[in-house]
């Protein structure tokens, strides 16, 4: 489904019933939403959540920033702006407020939610994320990877994205080569623009440290975090739990950047009880 929020056309999905305790994921830098897995959403939904996942501005379905002659810069935009994309989605769904779990750069977009529109978030899950973009840097090895130049083509887009799972995926679990390669194809499949991807990560390195902000909060939170994830380090993670008052760190040994199938039992219980008490 589709949605005109903050001035944008935003692309969407709802997985559960109406009535159930309102979950909105966010996904990371370059990622639809199909990156989230369904058979984490089922568990969450099994659990009595009603849950949206969405295309952030610049991936998927939802409206690209490119330049309307192709040549021109594109204006900036920073991760405030992602939130208040969040926050108008929300108000088309009908939700005056909701649990809000963000992974990645979704982290980050869901810490600027909650620092900007605290009323609008019950409960907040951050997972492998960050307060800053100079907290948690990746090892020298993600980090090439994360920067080199993007691929082309539908054939090198999914050998790169395999490519890029061996590095930063998780060391302590086995690879899902076949929903890798599956999802590398539907992504592309879907919407291939690595300029937007570029134009998010230009948001994520001008937006500045929400440490700050974080300690301000009041809301129920929950931070999880692979103790060898190495595109953003374990210290992502510990400086996150630690700026807000109360919240639970939850870390997994073996685990990388990525959400690995084993984990999404623990993980959607962590979040269950975490919107319990929302």
């Amino acid at each position: 489904m589709r949605a005109t929020a903050n001035g944008i056309e935003i692309c969407y999905e709802v997985f559960g019933e109406p009535g159930g305790r309102p979950v909105l994921l966010i996904m990371g830098l370059g990622a639809q939403m199909i990156g989230w897995p369904e058979g984490l959403i089922e568990l969450l939904v099994e659990s009595g959540h009603q849950v949206v996942r969405f295309d952030n501005r610049d991936v998927g379905l939802s409206t690209h920033f490119t330049p309307a002659d192709g040549l021109a810069p594109a204006p900036a935009y920073r991760l405030d702006d992602m939130a208040d994309d969040t926050a108008g989605l929300m108000d088309v769904l009908g939700w005056e407020s909701a649990h809000v779990v963000g992974a990645s750069m979704g982290g980050m977009i869901a810490q600027a939610l909650a620092i900007r529109h605290p009323v609008r978030v019950r409960t907040l899950t951050s997972i492998m994320s960050t307060p800053g973009p100079r907290v948690g840097r990746a090892t020298e090895e993600a980090a090439t990877v994360l920067m080199a130049p993007p691929a082309q083509g539908r054939d090198e887009v999914i050998a790169r994205a395999v490519a890029t799972a061996r590095v930063i995926g998780s060391p302590g679990y086995e690879m899902d080569v076949e929903r890798v390669t599956r999802m590398a194809a539907e992504a592309y499949d879907r919407a291939f623009d690595p300029a937007g991807t570029a134009r998010q990560f230009t948001a994520i390195r001008i937006s500045g440290d929400r440490t700050e902000g974080l300690r301000e909060l009041s809301v129920p939170a929950l931070v999880i975090h692979g103790e060898d994830d190495p595109l953003v380090t374990l210290e992502g993670g510990t400086a996150t739990a630690d700026a807000i008052p109360g919240a639970k760190l939850l870390t997994f040994p073996g685990m990388g950047h990525d959400l690995p199938r084993p984990l999404w039992p623990v993980i959607a219980e962590a979040i269950a009880e975490l919107t319990g008490r929302g």
